[in-house]
């Protein structure tokens, strides 16, 4: 391979390059920083399991230290560095928390990692699923009265995992939702990935402080540290930290970088001494990005819905108040949503018709304005849906490339015609037929066959876009006639189709006709 063909060399020249980073890592390449201008060159301090410096598999110095102050920064009973990013936390917290064979009720939109962990400990799953909503076509939160009503339809099941925030920046209703799953005397997992900045911004309520028992936050998507480094927060009462310790071994490498973990603890550091002020201030600016881009005519900017109720406990239940600065409670029974991470920039197209130079018109779709977004403006977006893009932004994006966002986005807006709103029946969820567990559909003898040929049969493969990774369809479910229409008209639209061993997606494996018995 040619010198100039090297990925190192590819990423030196997109370095220097006009691209601005809309996406994670949180850092946004901005090494000028004050939180990463002290940071050394990676190669001077790589070292491995050497004298005084400890052993994250078994942490009895300088580690153990480190992460008990982590901890005690969070409020958190037991905080664990995690170098194989927030996946190997939520393997471990699945496995730890559910046993071999049982049941876990999970929100479907979960990470593929969370299926994976299903698939690793041979579970059964359940689900409950985000409302949807429907003026923006994206997935909305979790109603904790969901929740109960699947837990007393799945007695058996041993603890309940739930994604908040999620991609697009919604936040469900942690604390009532831990409540319910607390009465039925198992643990709440939070997959809060995309909100690892939450405990630092006043705005917010992070998942630990609302109850959850174990919650997974990436550093890497909305904070200054590297890409792949994460951590796993504890409480006591429902977590058995000895089997979560034997997981954690078993899914992070045996050979823990030590940049990696340098990172994280330099980032938790950084926050815990300036964090609340850098979050005040960028929410500051943030706000006025916000207003600007809520002028536009065509594209629509999501925004906190206007059902939302401001609330305060009292002694006789939840009273209405108009007083500003109170917290929300359950905002709007449509939607699902307890509140948003106003950092998301979720910006929907769905109504839109672009005009092409030739005069000619045709409905925009996500795909088509990140594409504008990338080669006429070089502003790179986190993740583009059907008919919307995600762009995210952090407390150490520049006031130039804000500023940058607002303008393209502006100027996109002004050659945009209005349509008709498309009820896209991509947006909406298909409740699976499900025939086997994951791991049982994954093991049986399958067969590859054309993606328009499948309904009817019984998938052995995932198939999602990728990001965010949530299964349109997942091992041992049917595939109907309708999943196979939305995967074909996401191929259409030249959106990340994956999972699939096919990777130009065009065929997927199916159970051959001696498995195709429903289980048992």
């Amino acid at each position: 391979m040619e010198k100039d063909r090297l990925l190192l060399s590819r990423l030196k020249k997109y370095g220097e390059s006009k691209a601005y980073p809309f996406h994670m890592p949180g850092h946004k390449r901005m090494a000028g920083d004050k939180a990463l201008n002290g940071f050394p060159n990676p190669f001077a301090v790589d070292i491995t399991e050497i004298e005084g410096f400890d052993n994250l598999h078994h942490p009895e110095g300088i580690l153990k230290e480190s992460m008990e102050w982590a901890a005690s920064v969070y409020g958190a009973d037991r905080t664990y560095y995690l170098v194989n990013g927030s996946s190997c936390g939520i393997l471990s917290a699945i496995c730890a928390a559910t046993e071999h064979g049982g049941t876990i009720l999970m929100s479907r939109n979960c990470h593929k990692s969370a299926y994976h962990g299903v698939i690793l400990n041979r579970l059964k799953c359940a689900y409950v699923y985000p409302q949807i909503i429907e003026k923006m076509g994206i997935q909305g939160g979790i109603l904790a009265s969901d929740v109960e009503k699947a837990l007393k339809e799945q007695p058996d099941v041993q603890a309940v995992l739930i994604v908040s925030p999620t991609y697009d920046g919604i936040v469900s209703d942690i604390r009532n939702i831990a409540d319910v799953v607390h009465g039925h005397g198992i643990p709440l997992i939070v997959d809060e990935a995309h909100g690892a900045h939450f405990p630092f911004d006043d705005r917010m309520d992070e998942a630990l402080s609302c109850g959850a028992d174990l919650v997974i936050q990436s550093l890497h998507k909305t904070l200054p540290s590297l890409t792949q480094t994460a951590v796993l927060h504890g409480r006591r009462g429902y977590v058995d930290f000895e089997k979560l310790e034997r997981y954690l071994q078993m899914f992070q490498t045996s050979s823990p970088s030590y940049v990696l973990m340098a990172s994280i603890e330099q980032c938790i550091y950084e926050m815990a001494v300036h964090g609340r002020e850098k979050m005040a201030e960028f929410s500051e600016r943030i706000g006025e990005v916000r207003r600007e881009l809520a002028e536009m005519k065509h594209l629509r900017l999501l925004e906190p819905g206007e059902k939302w109720l401001r609330l305060k406990e009292q002694s006789e239940g939840w009273l209405r108040l108009d007083e500003p600065g109170e917290k929300r409670l359950c905002l709007d029974e449509v939607s699902g949503v307890y509140d948003y991470d106003r950092s998301k920039i979720v910006v929907s197209c769905r109504n839109c018709l672009r005009v092409n130079e030739d005069g000619r018109r045709g409905r925009m779709d996500g795909n088509q304005l990140s594409d504008w977004l990338r080669t006429e403006y070089d502003l790179e977006m986190e993740m583009c849906g059907a008919d919307y893009i995600v762009a995210i932004t952090t407390y150490l994006d520049s006031q130039e490339g804000l500023g940058r966002l607002v303008e393209a986005l502006k100027e996109i807006d002004g050659r945009l015609e209005a349509c008709e709103v498309n009820q896209h029946p991509l947006n909406n969820w298909n409740l699976p037929d499900i025939r086997l567990k994951m791991a049982d559909a994954m093991e049986r003898r399958s067969e590859p066959l054309l993606l328009s040929d499948c309904a009817g049969k019984i998938s052995a493969e995932f198939v999602y876009l990728y990001p965010p990774g949530i299964p349109i369809v997942a091992p041992g479910e049917l595939v109907t006639e309708r999943i196979v229409e939305r995967v074909l008209q996401y191929k259409g639209m030249g959106l990340p189709v994956q999972g699939m061993a096919d990777l130009n997606a065009e065929r997927l494996r199916v159970l051959g006709e001696a498995a195709d018995a429903e289980e048992g």
